[in-house]
């Protein structure tokens, strides 16, 4: 390890790293033929000249890395190194964290390395990268060397299991159960010889006692009988032993087939747990995000009807505008008939006066008309700007509808693509419960092969003890001399055997106890899971009750929406209508102001026709005198 050590050091100087003090103080205590970095946190750099020392080194035996926290480079380079390694048998990479290029990396190794015979890959994430573990199990049906696997906590999934499983199917390890079988051939023919042994046995003792004397015959024949009641009375008591062992095996399997039929009722019952809670929540996200919709739309109905009242005050505070500004036209033009009036009456009096007025007439009639004119493109300025700001208030409301409409759409869309994935979760979870079911009828298959290896092994020391027996018996043929030591013995024997039967029938009285209390156990929890399962459905009926309940709510919300909807489209229909009624009014006003405006024209040119009449014959009465 000191040689080792040292060439650690002088890789990690060639590749201009500094080689990692607690690796040195590790190597420097470590006895030969084991190389123990466990919970050393190794760099990139000691990882790759690790990898170096191992492709040449064959001192380790045993290297365990585990909790080495190794990166994926750092992983990398380590089993590239012990690729042409041919010394390592034992591998520890426990709890590093190896991902997909670890797994890729292992697959290689499997491929290309021979020696390791035990790999310990436990508490790593190999199996949550499907593609990479596929390679690996690849390479582990190609290894014909591996022994032992540890692959405990890897996140392996279904997928990668049935990977594993066909890579156990081709892996070299199928040579121990052919030397099993070879076993079991030799040992048959072991039996077979000493069925053989004991046949030319018995014909040799059949000899002996037909040369024995007839003071012999009788207790030779007691002998026989007394076999033959103890070979029938164990002939019995295995037939017994083996109905019972039957019948637990039957009862066993039913237990175990009522705890697979139970875990499966409550998985499903948390699946439907779970999917209810889900959809109460999916509903209360509705029902919240209706609530809000629905107070949006009320605060929007509220704004739209304040500025509708508004718009309404200003229609009206400019329609009374309006009409101040026609009284007081109205007002100006009964002063102007007045000034005419006595312009006419003081005509008499003064002609420069009544030119003056004239003009002065006639500049105050176009002022009139300048200010009737701007009046008119005042109000005709003022409805085009009423009516643009109706319809730009009407497309925003069918915009702002549209989008509702929208929104409540992508909400539909986003509740059926939960429902399509609640519905693939619970194939998939089925999925998972037949290959559950599958491991544990495999389970039950090993279990059955176990018991009846566990039978062939009590019929073999039956056998063995019918061998002791018939040697016992032959012994006592030989030693016909002995004849009351035997006879004692075989008497002794006897009586053990009876205290044997008589074992087994308690422990049979006791297996029969057990069971009967197995079965008060079994109908006791099959009552409980029953009573459980009642008030699981009791619960889900409540669930399933408030749900609807939930859906109610929802609809009359929807009713209370529609209703508030057409509200709203009644609302504006009003509006439409009393702006309709405020333009044929406005249009009443501008008649009015028209035909007072064609009044005062008229006025105006009677006025003018008059003076210019005034004008004209007043020369002729101021020559008539002089004539």
């Amino acid at each position: 390890m000191e040689e080792f050590r040292h060439s650690y050091s002088r890789l990690c100087k060639e590749s201009g790293a500094e080689p990692q003090e607690t690796v040195l103080q590790q190597l420097q205590g470590l006895p030969r033929g084991r190389l123990d970095l466990a919970t050393q946190s190794l760099t990139v750099d000691t990882c790759r000249a690790l990898g170096e020392l191992l492709q040449k080194e064959t001192l380790p035996t045993e290297l365990i890395l585990s909790d080495c926290m190794l990166s994926e480079e750092g992983a990398t380079l380590l089993l590239q190194g012990l690729c042409a390694n041919t010394v390592v048998r034992f591998l520890d990479l426990k709890g590093n964290n190896l991902r997909a290029a670890g797994a890729e990396a292992l697959g290689k190794l499997l491929r290309q390395n021979k020696s390791i015979q035990s790999l310990t890959l436990e508490w790593n994430n190999m199996g949550a990268w499907e593609d990479a573990f596929a390679t690996f199990c690849r390479a582990l049906a190609d290894n014909g060397a591996l022994r032992q696997l540890d692959l405990r906590n890897n996140q392996i999934s279904h997928k990668g299991a049935e990977e594993l499983a066909l890579a156990l199917t081709r892996n070299a390890s199928l040579q121990q159960l052919e030397q099993a079988m070879d076993h079991n051939r030799d040992r048959q023919t072991t039996f077979r010889e000493n069925q053989a042994r004991t046949h030319v046995l018995s014909k040799e003792v059949q000899h002996l006692q037909e040369e024995k004397s007839k003071q012999f015959l009788d207790l030779m024949e007691t002998i026989e009988k007394q076999r033959k009641e103890m070979a029938r009375s164990s002939r019995a008591s295995a037939i017994r032993v083996g109905q019972l062992q039957e019948a637990l095996n039957e009862r066993h399997s039913i237990i175990n087939a009522l705890k697979a039929k139970l875990q499966m009722a409550e998985a499903a019952l948390a699946l439907s747990e779970q999917k209810a809670q889900g959809l109460g929540e999916l509903l209360a996200t509705a029902e919240q995000e209706q609530r809000s919709l629905a107070q949006r739309q009320a605060k929007e109905h509220r704004l739209e009807q304040q500025e509708a009242a508004e718009r309404e005050s200003k229609l009206l505070r400019d329609l009374s505008a309006a009409n101040e500004k026609t009284l007081l036209l109205r007002n100006q033009v009964d002063e102007l008939e007045r000034k005419v009036g006595s312009q006419q009456e003081q005509l008499f009096l003064a002609r420069q006066e009544l030119t003056n007025t004239a003009a002065e007439l006639k500049t105050r009639a176009i002022q009139a008309e300048e200010r009737l004119e701007l009046e008119k493109k005042r109000s005709r300025q003022s409805l085009e700007d009423l009516e643009r700001l109706r319809a730009k208030e009407v497309e925003h409301l069918t915009r702002r509808l549209e989008e509702s409409e929208k929104a409540m759409q992508e909400r539909v869309q986003r509740l059926e693509a939960s429902r399509l994935s609640l519905e693939e979760e619970l194939s998939r979870v089925k999925a998972a419960a037949l290959s559950e079911r599958g491991q544990a009828e495999e389970e039950l298959i090993k279990a059955k092969n176990q018991v009846r290896l566990e039978e062939q092994q009590r019929l073999a020391h039956l056998e063995e003890k019918l061998r002791l027996l018939a040697q016992a018996r032959d012994e006592a043929q030989s030693a016909c001399l002995q004849q009351r030591q035997t006879v004692a013995e075989a008497q002794a024997q006897a009586g053990q055997l009876g205290l044997q039967v008589e074992g087994l029938r308690r422990r049979l009285q006791e297996l029969q106890q057990e069971l009967s209390n197995k079965d008060q156990e079994k109908v006791a929890e099959v009552t409980r899971v029953r009573v459980e399962l009642q008030e699981q459905n009791g619960r889900l009926q409540a669930e399933l009750t408030a749900q609807e309940a939930l859906r109610e709510k929802v609809a009359a919300l929807e009713r209370q929406l529609k209703v508030i909807t057409g509200d709203h489209r009644e609302a504006l229909l009003d509006r439409e209508s009393e702006n309709a009624s405020l333009r044929e009014k406005l249009r009443l006003k501008e008649a009015e102001i028209a035909r007072i405006r064609e009044e005062e024209a008229q006025r105006a040119s009677f006025l003018q026709n008059a003076v210019l009449a005034y004008v004209q014959g007043s020369p002729l009465r101021a020559m008539s005198p002089q004539k």
